[in-house]
């Protein structure tokens, strides 16, 4: 006989109540997976690009390291060979001491140590001069151009500081230009270029260098050495060279205000005018002096009539 009891029917609809749950439960379950998954897929996207972050960071760091270290060994090469062309020097300045001229030794020295730091200061200048070309063509903010103009400007301050060291060990060696190719010596104004945006200055300082040479001219020619070598023709000879001593001490101070003069016109060029315009007049004074270089090159290579 067939069960057709009220109880029969609850049952039946109860396991299929149960396996519905046990169903949706597992649509739940499979859904919290699939989410699951996508989380730690996110997770990991985001942990390899910041692997990838910190590998080219690392890369980056190394790249920066190298080129620190390659700097260091450049300047290491460069003060060696500084330090062995000083040494040559003071080899030559003590060949020559030992035949007895002991303050051409000094002077000469001093000399060829302002020549080596001259030519590395030279050097330098080339290199910057080239980074300011390039950053002008390049069409560098005026910011980038503002960082080389100072560097260059400080490049500047050193040389004038370098000058007024070699100007207390051998003043007539700046005079003479013989530190600069013979083209550039042809335009040389007391131991440099002419600072001509301040004509009045540069017209004392030239006015004051010709009455140092006119007076020194008359403290040399008055009197003369008797030829009978009395005391007092030596007394009075001995008095004119330590008066002439004293003037010719007054030379640096020119050379040093010379300096001064360049100083303060390149700095007043730079108050004046733009960033830009500052970088474009230092490339062009660097290109009118290179100029002057090629030329007196030029002119040494000239032929020559063997008659």
């Amino acid at each position: 006989m067939a069960d057709t009891s009220p109880r029969t029917s609850v049952s039946t609809d109860a396991d299929t109540d149960h396996r519905d749950q046990r169903f949706e439960g597992g649509q739940l379950g499979i859904v919290a997976s699939d989410s699951s998954d996508r989380s730690k897929d996110k997770l990991d996207q985001k942990t390899l690009r910041r692997l990838a972050q910190n590998r080219e960071a690392a890369r980056k760091s190394r790249l920066r390291k190298k080129a620190y270290v390659q700097q260091l060994e450049n300047s290491r090469l460069k003060l060696t060979q500084l330090e062995q062309e000083l040494q040559r020097a003071r080899q030559q300045g003590i060949f020559i001491s030992s035949s007895g001229d002991q303050a051409h030794s000094t002077g000469g020295n001093g000399a060829m140590a302002f020549d080596v730091e001259y030519s590395r200061w030279q050097e330098d200048k080339n290199r910057q001069m080239n980074e300011l070309r390039s950053a002008i063509n390049a069409h560098a903010s005026d910011a980038e151009l503002r960082i080389i103009v100072d560097g260059v400007m400080a490049h500047y301050e050193e040389l004038f500081r370098i000058k007024s060291n070699a100007a207390k060990n051998d003043v007539f060696h700046l005079l003479s230009g013989m530190w600069k190719p013979p083209a550039e010596r042809c335009f040389l104004w007391l131991g440099g270029f002419r600072s001509s945006e301040l004509l009045k200055a540069e017209d004392a300082l030239s006015q004051g260098m010709e009455a140092l040479q006119q007076s020194l001219a008359e403290t040399l020619s008055n009197g003369t050495l008797g030829s009978s070598g009395s005391s007092g023709n030596v007394a009075n000879y001995m008095g004119q060279m330590a008066m002439a001593m004293g003037k010719l001490g007054t030379l640096e101070g020119f050379i040093r205000q010379a300096d001064n003069l360049r100083l303060q016109t390149l700095q007043q060029m730079l108050r004046i005018l733009t960033t830009r315009q500052s970088a474009r007049a230092l490339l062009a004074i660097h290109e009118y002096s290179s100029r002057l270089r090629a030329l007196s090159s030029l002119w040494l290579a000239r032929p020559r009539d063997s008659a």
